[in-house]
């Protein structure tokens, strides 16, 4: 074995140990504002939820992710990238007790991203509307050396208030110069459609229960109807109308599984007018009809 595959092996068994000692318990742990680690014993059930831009990195097993019409795979030589809040649908597909899924998720700051693109000289340009919101690409050693630095100094928090901030410019640096600049530049750009997009994608969360005209969306962001439609769906794999209807369905299983309320109750309040057009899409998206999942959920929870 030669050296840069001996380095590249040693970085790989040092983020899994630290991610293993990071992990307190099963599922999703907290480490700092910015940063979590996960753990999974044996592969999980698909789960709804909403991607946030961020990188995310696979010490041990794999994971799936579908967005839209896309669906995507990382393992330890992948990393995934993501530069818009997307509604995805995510599973650990590789973890034993023996080998638990171990991962961890890094939030990105464009603010940060645009300061690093100006001190680096590199030309962010006009914004790529061929551009899809997420991807994996390969995790290469320069990039996999910087990530393991950045988790030794979770163990000391002066260190990591004072140090990570450098760390983490650094691996937003080495994004930039890779196959993924463009993704990691879609969230710094601040002119042409994908900024447009990226507002009416927060639109669209903020303003998810209410019925929006996509027409008058398109035409407030200074899109025709058409080029809106087709930059939306380049960047998130769905229409502006699945993605809200994604949003509202995530929403209202949150509510039904937290909140004492019907199934008619919570349609009401994520914006459907007819609660049994909510059912149908509901169990169209999870499998089966709202009373049905959550008390599969609650039955799971008590056992």
């Amino acid at each position: 074995m030669d050296k840069k595959n001996k380095r590249t092996d040693a970085y790989r068994e040092e983020l899994v140990e630290r991610l293993a000692n990071g992990c307190k318990f099963e599922g999703t742990n907290d480490i700092v504002e910015s940063l979590q680690f996960f753990r999974w014993s044996e592969p999980t059930q698909p789960k709804h939820g909403l991607y946030s831009p961020s990188m995310c990195v696979v010490a041990q097993g794999a994971k799936e992710v579908t967005f839209g019409e896309e669906r995507l795979r990382y393992d330890p030589a992948h990393y995934l990238l993501i530069s818009l809040d997307v509604p995805v649908v995510s599973q650990v597909v590789e973890a034993t007790p023996e080998k638990p899924y171990l991962g961890l998720k890094l939030d990105l700051d464009p603010a940060t991203i645009a300061s690093v693109i100006v001190e680096a000289g590199i030309n962010a340009g006009r914004s790529d509307t061929s551009v899809k919101s997420m991807d994996v690409s390969k995790l290469q050693d320069d990039l996999l050396d910087a990530m393991v630095r950045l988790l030794r100094l979770v163990e000391n928090p002066d260190d990591f208030r004072v140090v990570s901030p450098m760390v983490i410019r650094e691996i937003i640096y080495r994004v930039l110069k890779s196959e993924q600049g463009s993704r990691l530049r879609q969230m710094a750009v601040f002119g042409g459609h994908t900024n447009r997009i990226t507002k009416a994608v927060q639109i669209l969360r903020n303003k998810y229960n209410e019925n929006l005209s996509m027409e008058t969306l398109a035409q407030d962001l200074g899109m025709s109807v058409s080029s809106f439609h087709q930059h939306f769906k380049t960047a998130t794999s769905m229409s502006p109308l699945q993605f809200q209807k994604m949003l509202r369905l995530q929403e209202a299983r949150r509510l039904l599984l937290t909140e004492d309320i019907d199934a008619g109750t919570a349609a009401e309040i994520v914006g459907y007018d007819d609660a049994s057009q909510f059912s149908r899409e509901y169990k169209r998206t999870f499998g089966e009809p709202p009373k049905r999942d959550v008390g599969r959920f609650k039955q799971l929870a008590s056992a």
